[in-house]
Protein backbone atom coordinates (compact mmCIF):
# COMPACT_ATOMS: atom_id res chain seq x y z
CA UNK A 1 0.00 0.00 0.00
CA UNK A 2 1.51 3.37 -1.01
CA UNK A 3 2.24 5.92 1.66
CA UNK A 4 2.26 9.73 1.67
CA UNK A 5 3.49 12.44 3.96
CA UNK A 6 0.29 14.17 5.11
CA UNK A 7 -0.14 17.82 6.06
CA UNK A 8 -3.33 18.75 7.93
CA UNK A 9 -5.84 21.48 7.06
CA UNK A 10 -4.30 23.88 9.61
CA UNK A 11 -0.78 23.18 8.31
CA UNK A 12 0.22 20.68 11.01
CA UNK A 13 2.42 17.73 10.18
CA UNK A 14 0.46 14.49 10.49
CA UNK A 15 3.28 12.24 9.33
CA UNK A 16 3.60 9.32 6.93
CA UNK A 17 0.26 7.55 6.52
CA UNK A 18 -1.31 5.26 3.98
CA UNK A 19 -3.18 6.74 1.04
CA UNK A 20 -6.50 5.26 2.23
CA UNK A 21 -6.11 6.78 5.68
CA UNK A 22 -5.32 10.20 4.13
CA UNK A 23 -8.42 10.04 1.94
CA UNK A 24 -10.56 9.07 4.88
CA UNK A 25 -9.26 12.00 6.96
CA UNK A 26 -9.96 14.43 4.08
CA UNK A 27 -13.51 13.15 3.70
CA UNK A 28 -14.13 13.51 7.44
CA UNK A 29 -12.98 17.16 7.25
CA UNK A 30 -15.15 17.72 4.15
CA UNK A 31 -12.05 18.86 2.23
CA UNK A 32 -9.88 17.64 -0.67
CA UNK A 33 -6.62 15.75 -0.63
CA UNK A 34 -4.18 17.63 -2.87
CA UNK A 35 -0.76 16.35 -3.85
CA UNK A 36 1.65 19.21 -3.24
CA UNK A 37 5.08 17.70 -3.93
CA UNK A 38 4.83 14.68 -6.24
CA UNK A 39 8.61 14.33 -6.65
CA UNK A 40 9.29 13.89 -2.94
CA UNK A 41 9.76 10.45 -1.40
CA UNK A 42 7.17 9.74 -0.15
CA UNK A 43 4.96 12.29 -1.97
CA UNK A 44 3.59 15.20 0.08
CA UNK A 45 -0.21 15.66 0.27
CA UNK A 46 -2.23 18.36 1.99
CA UNK A 47 -5.84 18.51 3.12
CA UNK A 48 -7.38 21.76 1.74
CA UNK A 49 -10.22 23.29 -0.26
CA UNK A 50 -8.97 22.96 -3.83
CA UNK A 51 -11.38 25.56 -5.32
CA UNK A 52 -10.30 28.18 -2.79
CA UNK A 53 -6.67 27.32 -3.48
CA UNK A 54 -7.09 27.94 -7.23
CA UNK A 55 -8.88 31.24 -6.62
CA UNK A 56 -6.14 32.55 -4.34
CA UNK A 57 -3.49 31.56 -6.88
CA UNK A 58 -5.34 33.48 -9.65
CA UNK A 59 -5.61 36.60 -7.45
CA UNK A 60 -1.88 36.54 -6.72
CA UNK A 61 -1.02 36.21 -10.42
CA UNK A 62 -3.30 39.14 -11.27
CA UNK A 63 -1.67 41.38 -8.67
CA UNK A 64 1.78 40.42 -9.95
CA UNK A 65 0.81 41.41 -13.48
CA UNK A 66 -0.63 44.70 -12.22
CA UNK A 67 2.61 45.66 -10.49
CA UNK A 68 4.67 44.63 -13.51
CA UNK A 69 5.91 47.54 -15.61
CA UNK A 70 5.73 47.02 -19.40
CA UNK A 71 8.21 49.38 -21.02
CA UNK A 72 7.28 50.42 -24.54
CA UNK A 73 9.75 52.30 -26.76
CA UNK A 74 8.13 54.87 -29.02
CA UNK A 75 10.07 56.40 -31.92
CA UNK A 76 10.02 59.98 -33.16
CA UNK A 77 11.82 60.97 -36.37
CA UNK A 78 13.17 64.45 -37.05
CA UNK A 79 15.17 66.20 -39.77
CA UNK A 80 18.12 68.55 -39.16
CA UNK A 81 16.27 71.43 -40.90
CA UNK A 82 12.92 70.94 -39.15
CA UNK A 83 10.56 73.90 -38.99
CA UNK A 84 9.76 75.53 -35.65
CA UNK A 85 6.06 74.55 -35.75
CA UNK A 86 6.87 70.89 -36.51
CA UNK A 87 9.48 70.91 -33.78
CA UNK A 88 7.00 72.14 -31.18
CA UNK A 89 4.40 69.57 -32.29
CA UNK A 90 6.78 66.63 -32.08
CA UNK A 91 8.15 67.84 -28.76
CA UNK A 92 4.57 67.74 -27.41
CA UNK A 93 4.22 64.13 -28.60
CA UNK A 94 7.47 63.18 -26.88
CA UNK A 95 6.33 64.74 -23.60
CA UNK A 96 3.02 62.86 -23.83
CA UNK A 97 4.81 59.54 -24.39
CA UNK A 98 7.08 60.21 -21.42
CA UNK A 99 4.13 61.11 -19.18
CA UNK A 100 2.56 57.73 -20.03
CA UNK A 101 5.71 55.98 -18.80
CA UNK A 102 7.10 55.02 -22.22
CA UNK A 103 10.61 55.48 -23.49
CA UNK A 104 11.17 57.56 -26.63
CA UNK A 105 13.80 56.90 -29.28
CA UNK A 106 14.53 60.10 -31.21
CA UNK A 107 16.04 59.63 -34.67
CA UNK A 108 17.62 62.41 -36.74
CA UNK A 109 17.59 61.46 -40.44
CA UNK A 110 20.33 62.85 -42.70
CA UNK A 111 19.93 63.04 -46.46
CA UNK A 112 22.44 63.95 -49.17
CA UNK A 113 24.96 66.58 -48.11
CA UNK A 114 23.51 66.70 -44.61
CA UNK A 115 25.58 63.60 -43.82
CA UNK A 116 28.71 65.76 -43.78
CA UNK A 117 27.22 67.96 -41.00
CA UNK A 118 26.40 65.61 -38.09
CA UNK A 119 26.83 68.46 -35.61
CA UNK A 120 23.49 69.91 -36.78
CA UNK A 121 21.65 66.80 -35.60
CA UNK A 122 23.63 66.78 -32.35
CA UNK A 123 22.66 70.38 -31.62
CA UNK A 124 19.00 69.59 -32.34
CA UNK A 125 19.02 66.64 -29.89
CA UNK A 126 20.75 68.78 -27.28
CA UNK A 127 18.12 71.50 -27.72
CA UNK A 128 15.29 68.96 -27.42
CA UNK A 129 16.74 67.46 -24.21
CA UNK A 130 17.09 70.91 -22.65
CA UNK A 131 13.51 71.91 -23.68
CA UNK A 132 11.98 68.78 -22.12
CA UNK A 133 13.92 69.45 -18.93
CA UNK A 134 13.44 67.30 -15.82
CA UNK A 135 10.58 65.25 -17.28
CA UNK A 136 13.06 62.90 -18.98
CA UNK A 137 16.44 61.33 -18.46
CA UNK A 138 18.88 60.72 -21.29
CA UNK A 139 19.24 56.96 -21.22
CA UNK A 140 21.37 56.73 -24.38
CA UNK A 141 23.45 59.70 -25.52
CA UNK A 142 23.40 60.76 -29.20
CA UNK A 143 25.05 58.13 -31.36
CA UNK A 144 25.78 58.22 -35.10
CA UNK A 145 24.47 55.12 -36.87
CA UNK A 146 25.06 55.35 -40.62
CA UNK A 147 22.72 58.02 -42.02
CA UNK A 148 20.87 58.42 -38.72
CA UNK A 149 21.67 59.77 -35.27
CA UNK A 150 19.70 58.34 -32.34
CA UNK A 151 19.08 59.25 -28.72
CA UNK A 152 16.86 57.47 -26.15
CA UNK A 153 14.91 59.38 -23.49
CA UNK A 154 13.37 57.64 -20.48
CA UNK A 155 10.76 59.06 -18.07
CA UNK A 156 12.33 60.50 -14.91
CA UNK A 157 11.45 58.43 -11.83
CA UNK A 158 10.76 60.22 -8.57
CA UNK A 159 13.02 59.51 -5.64
CA UNK A 160 11.85 58.76 -2.09
CA UNK A 161 11.95 62.46 -1.16
CA UNK A 162 9.28 63.28 -3.76
CA UNK A 163 11.67 65.12 -6.07
CA UNK A 164 12.29 64.12 -9.65
CA UNK A 165 15.61 62.61 -10.53
CA UNK A 166 18.06 64.91 -12.23
CA UNK A 167 18.43 64.44 -15.97
CA UNK A 168 21.70 63.26 -17.39
CA UNK A 169 24.18 66.05 -18.16
CA UNK A 170 24.14 67.26 -21.74
CA UNK A 171 27.47 67.40 -23.54
CA UNK A 172 27.99 70.84 -25.07
CA UNK A 173 30.42 69.72 -27.78
CA UNK A 174 29.94 67.18 -30.52
CA UNK A 175 32.20 64.17 -30.11
CA UNK A 176 32.62 62.23 -33.39
CA UNK A 177 32.70 58.47 -33.38
CA UNK A 178 36.07 57.01 -32.44
CA UNK A 179 38.08 55.91 -35.42
CA UNK A 180 39.96 52.62 -35.13
CA UNK A 181 43.70 52.89 -34.54
CA UNK A 182 45.77 52.31 -37.66
CA UNK A 183 47.46 48.96 -37.90
CA UNK A 184 51.22 49.01 -37.26
CA UNK A 185 53.32 49.10 -40.39
CA UNK A 186 55.74 46.20 -40.57
CA UNK A 187 58.74 46.76 -42.79
CA UNK A 188 59.75 43.67 -44.72
CA UNK A 189 63.39 43.70 -45.79
CA UNK A 190 63.89 41.68 -48.93
CA UNK A 191 67.04 39.55 -49.11
CA UNK A 192 69.43 40.72 -51.86
CA UNK A 193 69.40 38.46 -54.87
CA UNK A 194 72.85 37.06 -55.78
CA UNK A 195 74.29 38.44 -59.00
CA UNK A 196 75.97 35.78 -61.15
CA UNK A 197 78.47 37.18 -63.66
CA UNK A 198 78.72 35.08 -66.82
CA UNK A 199 82.16 34.67 -68.42
CA UNK A 200 82.79 36.89 -71.42
CA UNK A 201 83.76 34.91 -74.55
CA UNK A 202 85.67 36.91 -77.18
CA UNK A 203 84.78 36.05 -80.74
CA UNK A 204 86.84 36.98 -83.81
CA UNK A 205 84.97 38.71 -86.59
CA UNK A 206 85.38 37.00 -89.93
CA UNK A 207 84.93 39.22 -92.97
CA UNK A 208 82.81 37.52 -95.59
CA UNK A 209 83.78 37.97 -99.26
CA UNK A 210 81.81 40.70 -100.94
CA UNK A 211 79.61 39.51 -103.80
CA UNK A 212 80.35 40.62 -107.34
CA UNK A 213 76.90 42.03 -107.83
CA UNK A 214 78.08 45.63 -107.99
CA UNK A 215 80.33 44.96 -111.00
CA UNK A 216 77.48 43.38 -112.93
CA UNK A 217 75.25 46.33 -112.08
CA UNK A 218 77.93 48.74 -113.28
CA UNK A 219 78.17 46.89 -116.61
CA UNK A 220 74.40 47.08 -117.05
CA UNK A 221 74.43 50.81 -116.35
CA UNK A 222 77.23 51.31 -118.94
CA UNK A 223 75.26 49.42 -121.63
CA UNK A 224 72.15 51.46 -120.87
CA UNK A 225 74.02 54.74 -121.24
CA UNK A 226 75.56 53.63 -124.57
CA UNK A 227 72.11 52.68 -125.93
CA UNK A 228 70.65 56.03 -124.99
CA UNK A 229 73.59 57.87 -126.63
CA UNK A 230 73.11 55.91 -129.89
CA UNK A 231 69.42 56.69 -129.90
CA UNK A 232 70.21 60.37 -129.36
CA UNK A 233 72.53 60.45 -132.39
CA UNK A 234 70.07 58.60 -134.66
CA UNK A 235 67.17 60.97 -133.86
CA UNK A 236 68.64 64.14 -135.58
CA UNK A 237 69.65 62.17 -138.73
CA UNK A 238 66.10 60.82 -139.13
CA UNK A 239 64.70 64.32 -138.64
CA UNK A 240 66.99 65.79 -141.38
CA UNK A 241 66.04 63.01 -143.83
CA UNK A 242 62.31 63.61 -143.24
CA UNK A 243 62.84 67.37 -143.79
CA UNK A 244 64.62 66.76 -147.06
CA UNK A 245 61.88 64.41 -148.32
CA UNK A 246 59.04 66.92 -147.64
CA UNK A 247 60.00 69.56 -150.33
CA UNK A 248 60.43 66.78 -152.93
CA UNK A 249 56.90 65.56 -152.23
CA UNK A 250 55.61 69.14 -152.57
CA UNK A 251 57.30 69.53 -156.01
CA UNK A 252 55.72 66.30 -157.28
CA UNK A 253 52.28 67.49 -156.10
CA UNK A 254 52.75 70.84 -157.95
CA UNK A 255 53.74 69.03 -161.15
CA UNK A 256 50.68 66.80 -160.99
CA UNK A 257 48.38 69.80 -160.53
CA UNK A 258 49.94 71.59 -163.52
CA UNK A 259 49.54 68.50 -165.70
CA UNK A 260 45.82 68.26 -164.80
CA UNK A 261 45.24 71.93 -165.75
CA UNK A 262 46.87 71.55 -169.17
CA UNK A 263 44.84 68.43 -169.93
CA UNK A 264 41.64 70.28 -169.17
CA UNK A 265 42.59 73.23 -171.39
CA UNK A 266 43.36 70.96 -174.33
CA UNK A 267 39.94 69.43 -174.14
Amino acid sequence: MPEVRLVGAAGEQVGIVGIEDALRMAMEADLDLVEVAPEAKPPVCKIMDYGKFKYEAAVKAREARKNQVNTVIKEMKLRPKIDLHDYVTKKGHIERFLSQGDKVKITIMFRGREQSRPELGYKLLQRLASDIGEAAVIESSPLQDGRNMTMVLAPARKSSGGKAAKPAPVITEYVPAATPAPAPVVEVVAAPTPVVSAPVVSQETVEAPKPAVKKVAAKKVATKTSDTAAKATKAPAAAKKAAAEKPAAKKVAVKKAAAKKTSKEEK
